[in-house]
């Protein structure tokens, strides 16, 4: 079984690491926004590196950021975090940053797909850092606004000046992920654990678990209201009380019934022969399989991954979930959903 991780507080942040560089957020997505707004909130100075005349320049603009081109970005900044999506990391690494990269240098991922299974190559003599919260970006700026944080995982690749992992918690530190956890890991157990966590579980796995029983429940002659509510709308319930509490919430706010059930059929559904399918998954990450096909997918044009996205856009599911959810008014966008 391997150790603990170790957990990096405030108490191991040096606030002057990062007080007199300029940081470049790469991509004005989800994360690259969130983290770029935490930053400037902490004091730190940022720039935005965006396309001309692209809808993040615009949203980064109105965010009251200065906003250069990529490789104008990346020539100014002393540390450049590239949060832009990973399939496009090799061209912007090539064509913007790579020119204007300066020794000592810091490049920040989000993500180690990329730098994992060679799609950049960084110079040597600049450090190398991974800084990844666990959780989406929205949910990064909410906490930070709140005095709070996202846990997040840190990694260093390549320590060209010494100071790569007091960067990278200082980096982690201005997006607020000290204020909750900050752990240290490696570029490979970070993104070998993401992607299987994503196919196996949190999306691919959580996914077809709710539309399978859907369809089981409507091919037995249920309405498929009724398969909807019970597959998919109430998993929200149960996942929020896991995330609060545990196993140990969960069975203390359901019924003993529902308890009885889960303990009695939970392994009947998810058997040994599941876990013998979830170590084939993991295998074709850790042999770098499933990166080699999505690489190839998307140099294709992505048609195997337009078509099987499809396919569940027009899945039944889908429409009955359409019809239920218009009348559920606590998800209409500008709905105080907290209860306050």
């Amino acid at each position: 079984m391997s150790e603990d991780l170790r957990v990096f507080t405030k108490d191991d942040v040096k606030p002057e690491t990062l007080r007199e560089t300029t940081i470049a957020v790469i991509g004005y997505g989800s994360q690259g926004r969130a983290h770029a707004r935490n930053l400037k909130d902490s004091g730190l100075d940022v720039i935005i590196g965006a396309r001309r005349g692209g809808p993040s320049e615009e949203k980064a603009e109105a965010d009251g950021f200065r906003v250069l081109s990529p490789a104008q970005a990346a020539e100014e900044a002393g540390f450049i975090a590239l949060t832009a999506p990973d399939m496009a990391h090799a061209d912007i690494f090539e064509n913007d940053i790579k020119p204007n990269l300066k020794s000592g240098d810091t490049l920040m991922f989000a993500h180690g797909f990329s730098v994992l299974y060679g799609r950049v190559t960084p110079p040597k003599d600049v450090d190398v850092i991974l800084v990844a919260p666990k959780g989406p970006g929205d949910l990064v700026r909410r906490e930070f606004e709140k005095g709070r944080g996202v846990p997040c995982l840190f990694a260093v690749h390549q320590d060209a000046t010494g100071k790569a992992v007091d960067r990278a918690v200082a980096y982690a530190d201005g997006i607020g992920g000290t204020a909750a956890a900050l752990f240290q890991t490696s570029f490979k157990d970070e993104t070998e654990t993401d992607l299987f966590g994503e196919q196996a579980v949190l999306c691919g796995g959580a996914t077809e678990l709710v539309v399978m029983g859907f369809e089981t429940l409507v091919e037995a002659g249920y309405a498929p209201e009724l398969a909807y509510y019970e597959c998919l709308h109430e998993l929200k319930l149960i996942v929020d009380l896991l995330h609060e509490g545990g196993l140990a919430k969960m069975h203390e706010f359901i019924s003993e019934t529902a308890i009885y059930g889960d303990l009695k059929s939970g392994p009947r559904v998810i058997d040994e022969n599941t876990r013998d399918k979830m170590r084939a998954v993991l295998k074709d990450v850790q042999s770098g399989r499933f990166a080699r096909d999505w690489i190839l997918e998307n140099q294709a044009g992505k048609p195997e991954y337009s078509a099987l996205l499809q396919a569940d856009l027009d899945h039944p599911i889908e429409e009955t979930g359409r019809k239920l959810r218009s009348r559920m008014t606590w998800l209409e966008p500008g709905h105080n959903n907290s209860g306050a």
